[in-house]
């Protein structure tokens, strides 16, 4: 009866069509029980987003003119559609243009859906329906809305909403970020044109593995397109720097705001307002070009340095009026890179701000000039801010380190400013009776509630080239009237124009009426807009979190060491900046040892309660089909409240919790024999290093704080765990068949004797690895540290470093030889 009922529910699907004549399935029911979801980009003879929904074993459809939005003041009209089949679930191509829909099909988002608690499916017969979407686009809670027909309306409207929640942003964020198929990585044209997704299929063979160097990441920088320009974070001002290993502190350069979109010689330069200013910055686009980066999306600030080597924001808008960046002599300008929002299509804004930097320095590692990496120090944030005051420079960007980017003003990001500057708006000059000096004073003024609000005049600062170019722009936008209240005194022979100019200004203070105070001209503003300026007014710093509370500091675990609980949770949170790249939202087992190292210790990725609120929770489902939560953590403070419950050693997944179907982090651990020296082991790694350097991948070394190495391999996601599992038991066996007296690709201890096992089983699912800079329950309290290859020649042991060196590891991790460690934009290789 229910399938008679579905294929009923298909009868306008399939009656609508051709099947000789279109590439879409026919419509036969599926199997009723599944709770999938997708979405798919529709160019028919409108533009369109359907959603569909996995229902009674059809796909409930709905067409979105303009496609989701992310922000819950928009409702988007949604029109039911027919019933797809399940079937329809993987279709993309081209529908031919004679057909109902013709056009190009893309899928553009898919993953699972479910009723938010106390609600059910059948609710869309009541005509609302209120669900949660785990995508690869659209996650969190959202809301269908049936719309009351009007008169004789034969269609259905519904309206579509994103109700508030972590997964919440722009209005047209998503729709205008994410341009390609999750599953094929093609854009709309590359579809319509019918170019093959590049996939090759995976040959078994272990003898075919060929060296291709380079390859792997060459093929990856064409599968992306260019990223498209997307809003920046914007910094709140403070009047404190705050304070706390919490945060991330950068030099706030003065200069303009620019995102930078690369793939190869495609180069865009845009403004924080999204123009388009490459032309303008010609030489920098040029820089880029050279580099060959894949696709990718940095945010940074662009800058001139004055005659004494500092950032300088006159001598830039000099360097613009000369040539527009020609960089002829004395013209040169930098940019200074500080943030990484995409690589090779993968959208990095949820990511930990201290992990996109990480990336951004491995992605920018072999930049010279006219390019830097901004530099950045974690913590000691007061030290740099009266270093830059001293220096004459404009002040510091404070980041919370475990902070996703958001395209807005918020607090994770804070500025603390020497001196005070803000924009204003000019809405008039004051004639001057001095020789070869066009006017006296600008009058200033900045939008409160909509409407303009004069904030005094400005009559410093300028000089003859100033003068020269801002009279012919203030006599083309001359106007009669004031474009804001000013009183009569002021007002008199004044000379009022449209305000469209927009100026950055240096003043000592505000008066009690609102008023500049010692105001001193230093450019116009040509990458912002006059309705955008408004005043700063210092917010009060951010809260620091509430600390987590570490009873029983003085119960010894390491009893060898005599290191504490204590000693381990001040380890923890000092080192914390530099793991997070590495340990946040990733799955993870915890080694618990609630008494001690010496004592029981279990392993634990479960969630059983007890933890704190921020040790998190993801749903993963295991083997049997069972949904289990599994622990993982995003800040510091998760990690503390795991040690506060005994934990020692953290190991995670080969992957992320945003999708833990997608692994982007190989590792192979060479466990030595017990009669092999430790010299031996840092042979084979650097072989390791060289056999994967032939497939075109770049890996790091770390000592496991154990017996042995890890070699470790960054991916970009977009494959499966199959073929990661498939990859590094391959790779290992191939070893090992060219050296069978020194390596082995089998657990056995009866094959290990005398050699190396090259464990390649902690690259499948539900396997974990210990985590970069975790402590280990062993003797010593020893540590994971990463390493340079060069400096793992001068190793003794795996064990080189502990609990009680947590600020040599800091400085170490800051230093070039470790700078971009643990990350690389490349894909797993063909082969």
């Amino acid at each position: 009866m229910a399938r008679a009922k579905e294929k009923d529910a298909l009868a306008e699907y399939n009656t609508r069509r051709d099947f000789e004549a279109t590439p879409e399935p026919a419509g036969e029911p599926g199997k009723s029980g599944g709770n999938s979801f997708m979405v798919q980009k529709h160019d028919a003879t409108r533009l369109h987003w359907d959603l569909r929904l996995e229902m009674d074993g059809v796909l409930k459809s709905w067409a979105l003119a303009k496609g989701p939005s992310l922000d819950p003041a928009t409702k988007r009209l949604a029109v039911r559609t027919e019933d797809h089949p399940l079937s329809y679930a993987t279709f993309e191509g081209t529908i031919p243009k004679d057909q109902y829909g013709g056009g190009t099909v893309m899928l553009w988002d898919r993953g699972t859906w479910a009723a938010v608690e106390g609600k059910s499916a059948s609710d869309i017969d009541k005509g609302h329906l209120h669900f949660c979407l785990e995508g690869e686009r659209m996650k969190g809670e959202w809301l269908l809305i049936r719309l009351k027909p009007k008169g004789n309306e034969k269609r259905e409207n519904w309206l579509l909403r994103k109700l508030d929640d972590e997964f919440t942003g722009g209005t047209d964020e998503l729709v205008e970020r994410e341009l390609t198929s999750i599953a094929t990585g093609r854009s709309m044209a590359e579809i319509a044109a019918g170019k093959a997704t590049g996939e090759q299929k995976n040959d078994s063979v272990l003898a075919r593995m060929k060296p291709k160097r380079g390859g792997g990441a060459r093929k990856a920088r064409k599968s992306a397109p260019l990223p498209s320009f997307r809003k920046p974070q914007l910094a709140t001002l403070v009047d404190e720097v705050p304070a706390g290993n919490r945060w991330m502190h950068e030099i706030k350069f003065d200069g303009y705001r620019a995102l930078v979109a690369a793939k190869g010689d495609e180069v865009r330069v845009f403004t924080r307002s999204g123009k388009d200013w490459t032309d303008k910055f010609a030489p920098l686009a040029r820089a880029f070009a050279d580099l060959d980066l894949p696709s990718c999306l940095i945010d940074g600030e662009i800058v001139a340095c004055d005659r004494h080597g500092n950032p300088d924001f006159s001598t830039l808008q000099s360097v613009l009026k000369r040539g527009h960046g020609s960089q002829g002599q004395g013209d040169a300008i930098d940019f200074h890179a500080f943030d990484l929002l995409e690589a090779e299509g993968e959208d990095l804004a949820g990511e930990p701000n201290v992990e996109r930097k990480e990336r951004l320095e491995a992605l920018l590692k072999s930049a010279e000039p006219p390019i830097h990496v901004a530099d950045h120090v974690i913590g000691s944030g007061e030290k740099l801010f009266s270093a830059m005051c001293d220096a004459g420079q404009e002040g510091i960007i404070s980041k919370a380190i475990d902070a996703p980017y958001r395209s807005s003003r918020s607090k994770a990001w804070v500025k603390v400013k020497c001196t005070r500057r803000q924009e204003f708006v000019v809405i008039g000059w004051k004639p001057s009776k001095a020789k070869g000096r066009p006017f006296a004073s600008l009058l200033m003024a900045q939008f409160e509630n909509g409407e303009l609000v004069y904030k005094g005049n400005v009559g410093t600062g300028f000089d003859g080239d100033d003068f020269d170019a801002l009279s012919g722009k203030l006599k083309r936008l001359e106007r009669k009237t004031p474009p804001a209240e000013v009183e009569k005194a002021k007002a008199r022979g004044v000379r009022w124009v449209t305000p469209k100019l927009v100026a950055e200004v240096a003043f000592a203070e505000f008066t009690a009426d609102g008023n500049i105070r010692h105001g001193s001209y230093l450019g116009l503003r040509e990458d912002k807009e006059a309705k955008d300026v408004t005043p700063e007014r210092p917010a009060s710093a951010p809260a620091e979190p509430d600390a987590v509370k570490i009873s029983s500091r003085d119960r010894v675990i390491f009893p060898g060491s005599g290191a504490t609980k204590g000693d381990l949770a001040d380890y923890y949170e000092a080192i914390a900046p530099i793991m997070l790249p590495f340990a946040a939202n990733r799955p993870v087992s915890l080694v618990r040892c609630p008494q001690g190292r010496a004592k029981k210790c279990f392993f634990q990725k479960h969630d059983t309660g007890g933890f704190g609120d921020a040790v998190r929770r993801v749903p993963i489902h295991e083997k049997d089909g069972d949904l289990e939560d599994y622990l993982y953590v995003d800040d510091a403070r998760g990690i503390l409240q795991c040690v506060q419950m005994g934990t020692i050693e953290f190991h995670g997944w080969g992957s992320r919790t945003s999708d833990v179907e997608a692994p982007e982090r190989m590792v192979f651990d060479l466990d030595p024999d017990e009669g092999l020296d430790f010299a031996d082991v840092k042979s084979a790694a650097r072989d390791i290093r060289d056999r994967l350097a032939d497939l075109g991948l770049t890996s790091f070394a770390m000592l496991s704080g154990g017996k042995g190495v890890h070699v470790v391999v960054p991916l970009l996601a977009g494959h499966s765990w199959e073929a990661h599992k498939d990859f590094s038991r391959r790779f290992s066996e191939a070893l090992s068949l060219a050296q069978p007296d020194r390596f082995t690709a089998t657990m056995s201890k009866a094959k290990r004797k005398g050699k190396i096992f090259i464990d390649w089983l902690r690259n499948q699912r539900g396997a974990t690895a210990i985590l970069p800079y975790s402590a280990r329950a062993r003797e010593g309290a020893p540590v994971a540290a990463p390493l340079g290859w060069n400096e793992l020649r001068e190793a003794d042991s795996a064990r080189a470093f502990t609990i009680a060196d947590a600020d040599r590891l800091l400085k170490r991790a800051r230093g070039k030889t470790l700078s971009g460690w643990g990350f690389a934009e490349q894909r797993l290789p063909d082969l």
